[in-house]
């Protein structure tokens, strides 16, 4: 009888091999875009085949209401021999309902904390009223701060910065600054009252906001109508 891998192509088997690692790696699955490239693809349109068949066979799912939301569901027996006999122990069958922790994560007990005012949400999507007060505090990672800037913290509400690995509940530690550089991720103040954490591009006279999924379109505003409220330096998620 032929092998589980017999199931699958090798264009298959590589994308399944290029999530996993990926995944393993940064917390969250590659985009659309990055596996065209990784396979050498010519349109993401064979990627969205590849990936429809891998979850018709078993090997993924895909989770609704979220972009960029792949979960690997099992291994085929190639990809499974191959990390067991690389990492030194005896594979067994992924099945997660939770990414793994990004690379370079850190336990919070495994820096001194500092405790930090947490004002309330910012949202990662269609913007917010702006965030006045503080709600309560929270403990991060002192090696998360620079120098003597003045830090805050705030819980993301939304899933607009997805591919940039922020997520719906995660909390982002912003160093208070009234300045960025392209490609700076920013809490932005629009026209004085909506908060927004977006990536931030100028263009000429004009801001860019741009969102890290491709379900929301970028923003171009008026330089006057942006204000830099901080620049995010750290990121804390609960597991």
């Amino acid at each position: 009888m032929p092998g589980i891998d017999g199931m699958l192509t090798k264009k298959q088997i590589q994308l399944l091999d290029f999530i996993q690692k990926r995944m393993a790696r940064d917390g969250v699955p590659p985009s659309f875009d990055e596996m065209k490239e990784a396979l050498d693809l010519r349109s993401k349109s064979g990627i969205h085949r590849l990936v429809t068949a891998l979850e018709e066979r078993g090997f993924i799912r895909r989770l609704p209401h979220r972009a960029r939301a792949l979960e690997i569901v099992r291994l085929p027996d190639a990809l499974v021999e191959a990390e067991g006999a690389k990492a030194g122990f005896t594979p067994k069958v992924i099945s997660n309902t939770r990414a793994p922790r990004p690379r370079g994560a850190i336990t919070i007990a495994d820096s001194p904390a500092v405790e930090l005012p947490l004002m309330g949400r910012i949202a990662a999507g269609v913007p917010i009223e702006a965030i006045s007060e503080v709600s309560h505090h929270v403990a991060v990672p002192g090696t998360m701060l620079s120098g003597r800037e003045h830090h805050y913290a705030l819980e993301v509400q939304g899933d607009s910065m997805i591919e940039a690995g922020i997520n719906n509940g995660d909390v982002v530690v912003i160093r208070e600054q009234d300045t960025a550089e392209n490609g700076d991720i920013i809490v932005a103040l629009v026209e004085g009252h909506e908060a927004t954490l977006k990536r931030y591009r100028r263009r000429g006279g004009m801001i860019a906001l741009e969102a890290a999924n491709p379900a929301y379109e970028t923003r171009i505003l008026p330089e006057e109508s942006v204000r830099i409220q901080g620049r995010l330096v750290g990121l804390i998620r609960s597991y």
